[in-house]
């Protein structure tokens, strides 16, 4: 029998003796890989805290006590130990376990989480509730180095140390943030400032010093930067946390010992614990970037599931690539997403205009829009969901202004597995209200090099969104063109009923209008390639053919471009539906299933025309 087996909750894990806890540690990460491979996941982050949740859980009361995890990219771990073991195999499935922590999946996931920097200021929420209601529980964050560099991270800080609430902070550093290395000096001291005494003696010195008029403030500044040597985090000392570490991340035991001697330290707390991303799985520790986020893969061999069909992200990285070679004005900006966007490959090429800001939306594009009031060229490739951290940004510094910064959008429309946190479902409804922003979506892979094209030729703020996935599979043309902004164009005749469509979608539509001609009707289909400006002309002159409209967009239908074309049908008699996602956050799953469930198949779309259709023809 495997000890996890008889670990169900993490009072089970408890009654574990210490020296078997690294064999549970290890059936965990098998657990974690096999799991993986089958469904994909964030694989390299949470193999790197499998002896870090462990002692968590063995030191800390969960659910009584709040743990946070920042991102959730860390949190398999945490799921299988607080009684989500037996259902861990349906992770990222249509209706199985979230990727990521969620409230309504368990009462051990204190705080909902898929974007990241938030855990600093969650707990320190959750430590003020405690002391308002007079209980007594416990506050941890769990925040990796990456998403330290988030400004929101920072703000927590700043406030935690302000208010002094007793709560702690853990830094997951996988890739040496802060120190270089981790000795066995540093250990000894770490585990003798944590153990009490040090600690009382300390305290005790520096209430004597201050009394001491002249120079006991001076002093005490002294003693603090004389422990700053000894143990690197300044920053952290300064802003009012007791910093503790850095410390291995990988033995248990020695976390254990750490985490029981801090836990009752007065004020917030930071511990620095240095672990490996990937921890456990050799193709994971050599090449922990690819296997942050990773599809299906073997697990013998590390090799993963390879598709050689032409995606977005491609026909965007190449493209740009292309454009930058002959306009050296071409700048490429993203938020810790080199690969995921497809700039990695701009890096490398053009390693003077690519900067990858880290995980700081907000700053990434006030920082674009400095670069394009200097007459340079902006590009910010950053994930729809994302995005919506910057739209104070978009508004003031860019739009207010007028100036011209390029926003790719990848990822626009439901992505699947990573579920609600992640799917692009706002993206053309927070843009809308922007004056000044050019809003485009592309129907193939072509009209994106063609529109990348016209937005960085139009000197005007301008936003491409494009789905995540394989293109249509359409011939490119040999150089990309500029388009006339705001115009769309008829991709198919008829006048019984006219498709209105924005995106990837438009394909969808033709495809239901080949099954319409089944029951005799003629479908146009409008591929209006502009949510602002909107062609309005080309809408009217369909007006005067049909009075039926049908439209499509893989985005919220508040806000969206359905209802914009409303907007322009309102009160001349028009029927208009409108097919775009519901009000409500879309659940994870597989993009095939999501988008049979919520309409954009061609027989769903289908299906609503026929309908409308059912009331007479015009």
């Amino acid at each position: 029998m495997k000890i996890l087996d008889i670990v169900d909750n993490p009072q089970d894990l408890k009654k574990i003796s210490k020296e078997k806890l690294s064999i549970l540690a290890k059936e965990i990460r098998e657990e974690i890989i096999n799991t993986i491979s089958i469904n994909g996941g964030h694989l390299a982050p949470s193999l790197g805290v499998v002896e870090l949740t462990v002692a968590i859980h063995y030191v800390f009361d969960s659910p009584s006590d709040k743990i946070i995890w920042d991102v959730g990219h860390q949190s398999y771990a945490h799921k299988i130990l607080t009684g989500r073991k037996n259902e861990f195999k349906t992770i990222r499935t249509y209706s199985g376990l979230s990727g990521f922590p969620s409230r309504s999946e368990s009462k051990h996931d204190a705080f909902g989480v898929g974007h990241s920097s938030t855990s600093i200021s969650a707990a320190l929420g959750f430590a003020t509730a405690r002391d308002i209601k007079n209980e007594n529980y416990k506050a941890v964050a769990v925040i990796g180095d990456g998403s330290m560099t988030g400004g929101l991270a920072f703000e927590g800080l700043q406030n935690a140390g302000h208010l002094k609430k007793n709560m702690l902070v853990i830094l997951n550093d996988n890739e040496m943030f802060i120190s270089q290395k981790v000795g066995a000096v540093a250990e000894y001291l770490t585990k003798l400032l944590t153990a009490g005494v040090a600690r009382k003696v300390e305290e005790k010195v520096l209430k004597a010093v201050s009394k001491l008029h002249n120079f006991g403030s001076h002093f005490r500044k002294f003693i603090k930067r004389a422990k700053v040597i000894l143990f690197p985090g300044m920053l952290f000392e300064e802003m009012g946390f007791t910093y503790i570490g850095p410390v291995q991340g990988h033995d248990i035991n020695n976390l254990i010992v750490i985490l029981e001697n801090i836990k009752d330290i007065e004020g917030p707390v930071l511990l620095h614990v240095i672990t490996k991303k990937g921890k456990g799985y050799a193709p994971a520790e050599n090449k922990p970037i690819k296997f942050h986020g990773v599809g299906k893969f073997d697990v013998k061999t590390g090799e993963v599931v390879k598709t050689h069909e032409i995606t977005y992200t491609k026909i965007f990285s190449d493209t740009l690539i292309k454009l930058a070679r002959s306009d050296k004005k071409i700048i490429a900006i993203t938020a810790a997403m080199p690969e995921g966007t497809g700039l990695d490959r701009f890096a490398k090429e053009f390693p003077n205009r690519y900067f990858d800001v880290g995980i700081a939306e907000e700053h990434a594009i006030t920082f674009a829009a400095a670069m394009a009031a200097d007459d340079m060229k902006p590009v910010c490739a950053i994930y729809s969901t994302f995005m919506q951290r910057a739209i104070d940004n978009i508004i003031h510094d860019v739009a207010l202004q007028n100036l011209p910064v390029t926003f790719v959008l990848d990822r626009a429309g439901l992505v699947g597995e990573d579920g609600g946190t992640h799917h692009g479902s706002f993206d053309l409804s927070y843009l809308n209200y922007i004056p000044n922003l050019i809003i485009m979506s592309p129907a193939d892979e072509n009209e994106l090099q063609h529109m990348l094209k016209t937005a960085l030729n139009s000197n005007k703020p301008c936003a491409v969104r494009y789905p995540k996935g394989v293109g249509v599979g359409i011939k490119l043309d040999k150089s990309p063109c500029v388009l006339k902004i705001g115009k769309g164009i008829v991709v198919k005749e008829g006048n019984d009923i006219c498709f209105l469509a924005i995106g990837s979608h438009v394909n969808t539509c033709l495809k239901a209008t080949q099954l319409l001609e089944k029951d005799n009707i003629k479908a146009s289909v409008i591929n209006m390639r502009f949510l602002k400006p909107l062609d309005v002309d080309i809408i009217k002159e369909k007006l005067l053919k049909t009075k039926k409209f049908v439209t499509v967009e893989e985005n919220s239908l508040i806000g969206g471009f359905g209802e914009s074309v409303k907007n322009v049908l309102f009160g001349i008699g028009a029927e208009v539906e409108c097919i775009g996602l519901p009000d409500k956050f879309v659940e994870h799953g597989n993009v095939k299933i999501l988008r049979e469930k919520y309409g954009f198949t061609p027989e769903s779309i289908a299906k609503k025309a026929l309908k409308m259709f059912a009331n007479g023809k015009n």
